[in-house]
């Protein structure tokens, strides 16, 4: 019951804060932000944001899963624990690891490709972290807090392929409406570079999902039977 209850209060502590940030976002002040980084789409476009949604939507699901089965136990469960598992397999463990690497990977670099300094008059520092940074470990305790079965990896790896296939032909579309990259990095590469850069982003996401089944595995040993996916 004590496991149960801390994984509650973790569920709820997160949903919380991930709740904060999607609405503090949502609520900045357009009059003070350059021109064009919010221009068509808004924040949907951005990966970080996203993130952000799909963050709170999985452990608000987390949260209610806890607070269902601390209560009641019926064969609803499984199905929803089964959803939560594909969720957080499939989505908010390689999108969110990927949001954080790749962000500073090319800030480290270079942070006017990805974060420029016009946005620290937007964005602070605690923000900036908040969307960029401690996603990641808040991702790593959940994967020790609790086991998630993983789908069979090749159904695992189309459905985050198709996913990540939808974000980037959202990526081109605008592009191709408005005439500008969403992400400054972009429009530096040439056509090649830019495939190049596509195709090497899909691989970490991969590899972030295989990173994510091993570490559950590793802190798990063997999960029951791995979710068929059709």
């Amino acid at each position: 019951m004590g496991a149960k209850m801390g994984s509650m209060a973790y569920h709820f502590l997160l949903f919380a804060w991930y709740t904060f940030l999607v609405v503090l976002m949502l609520l900045i002040d357009t009059d003070k932000v350059p021109m064009g980084i919010f221009a068509y789409a808004g924040l949907w476009k951005y990966l970080t944001f996203l993130n952000l949604v799909l963050q709170m939507l999985y452990f608000g699901i987390s949260l209610v899963l806890d607070i269902y089965t601390s209560f009641w136990k019926h064969p609803e469960a499984r199905m929803l624990t089964s959803c939560k598992d594909i969720l957080f397999s499939v989505l908010a463990f390689p999108v969110g690891s990927f949001v954080v690497t790749i962000f500073w990977m090319i800030f480290l670099y270079d942070r006017e490709l990805v974060y420029t300094k016009e946005m620290d008059r937007i964005i602070p520092s605690w923000l900036n972290h908040s969307l960029h940074t401690i996603v990641l470990p808040f991702l790593l305790i959940e994967i020790f807090l609790q086991p998630h079965v993983y789908p069979e990896r090749k159904h695992g790896m189309a459905l985050l392929g198709l996913c990540s296939a939808g974000y980037l032909s959202w990526v081109v579309w605008i592009y191709i409406t408005v005439g500008a990259w969403v992400y400054p990095l972009l429009g530096k590469l040439s056509p090649l570079a830019l495939a190049v850069f596509f195709a090497v982003s899909t691989g970490l996401a991969f590899s972030l999902y295989v990173l994510g089944e091993v570490l559950n595995a590793y802190t798990w040993g063997e999960t029951p039977k791995k979710v068929k996916t059709k």
